[in-house]
């Protein structure tokens, strides 16, 4: 009776648990709405500041002429291409050197972690001191010098290499952090002996094999680089350039509505892009870890009977081959 009265305690308990899960939470929703509040009621105002002139009623004048005023297309499309650039960069930075970490000294990842954290410790406005120093260099020391054309080369108008430079330093600490949470999850090791066991180079494994596990993490550390190169103002309007932050604010100075109808444009393209990243890293990883459903078809090995049903296939759906244990003898019945 003991046992059996233990038994049907947690039978019993279950419909309370499950009562307790499905009783609403009301006041999650009143701190969703709170929050929902504090973002969309500056964006509303920003929306109603741009269509609604006084004594004039609603005009959408500030969103027809955005396409025609003069700089927008190249200051987008500069923005554009020095984000992928940055991202390119920084992911091709951090990537070995977080693998390396992984397989080498525990020592050196709090080293990796300080020098990667560093941007967050220096102002942007030192690191642009800085830059525009070295930047100085060239004419003051160098004119004479093939090094010259280099200096020159880095700062050329139609895609400034020097912003590129500078934004993978800022945008360090972003990647560093979202790659290592995703490395955390992964046995590096484990899947690097096996990819070299099986005759992979050391770039196939980062390629075919780190790479895929790491979808998630590579489109969040993209989607924060991206943010950053799209909304960062400091280091392109003291070194001199255009991209599309500082286009915005040189054009809030002649046409104020304008500006603010950029501005909720291009929160539009980020949040459009967001979307695009986090469907491109969840899909495919998604599709990289999914199982077949039905039973796994089990090639018994030669001298063995029926085949055993077994609780999964490879990645790759292929057909697993097991070998049937050896028959064991029975004392007596030889």
């Amino acid at each position: 009776m003991a046992a059996l009265t233990t038994t049907a305690r947690p039978e019993a308990a279950a419909p309370v648990k499950a009562a307790r899960r499905t009783r609403p939470r009301y006041w999650r929703g009143a701190v969703l709405a709170v929050a929902g509040l504090y973002f969309i009621t500056p964006l509303v105002s920003s929306f109603v500041f741009t269509v609604h002139v006084p004594n004039q009623g609603l005009t959408f004048e500030a969103y027809s002429g955005i396409l025609s005023a003069d700089g927008f297309t190249e200051s987008l499309f500069l923005s554009l291409s020095l984000a992928a650039a940055t991202i390119a960069l920084a992911l091709l930075l951090v990537v070995p050197a977080l693998v390396a970490v992984r397989l080498g000294p525990p020592r050196l990842r709090a080293v990796v972690e300080i020098v990667c954290m560093l941007p967050l410790v220096v102002p942007p406005i030192a690191l642009v001191t800085g830059i525009a120093t070295v930047l100085r260099w060239g004419p003051d020391h160098f004119s004479r010098t093939p090094l010259y054309q280099t200096f020159l080369a880095v700062q050329n108008e139609s895609f400034p290499v020097v912003l590129v430079l500078a934004y993978t330093v800022l945008a360090l600490p972003f990647v560093h952090r979202s790659l290592d949470a995703g490395l955390r999850a992964v046995d590096v090791p484990t899947l690097v002996e096996a990819a070299r066991n099986c005759g992979a180079s050391r770039l196939q494994v980062i390629v075919s094999v780190i790479l895929p596990n790491l979808r998630s993490s590579l489109a969040g550390a993209s989607f924060l680089t991206l943010a950053l190169v799209l909304g960062e103002y400091t280091v392109a309007s003291l070194l001199g350039f255009r991209p599309f932050a500082v286009w915005i604010v040189t054009v809030s100075g002649a046409e104020a509505r304008m500006s603010v109808a950029v501005s909720l444009l291009s929160l539009l393209i980020t949040w459009a892009l967001l979307l695009i990243l986090s469907r491109a890293g969840t899909g495919s990883s998604a599709s990289a870890t999914a199982l077949p459903a039905g039973p796994a078809t089990v090639t018994p090995a030669a001298g063995a009977g029926a085949s055993t049903p077994a609780a999964g296939t490879s990645a790759s759906g292929s057909a697993v081959t097991v070998p049937a244990a050896a028959p064991t003898s029975v004392p007596g019945k030889e």
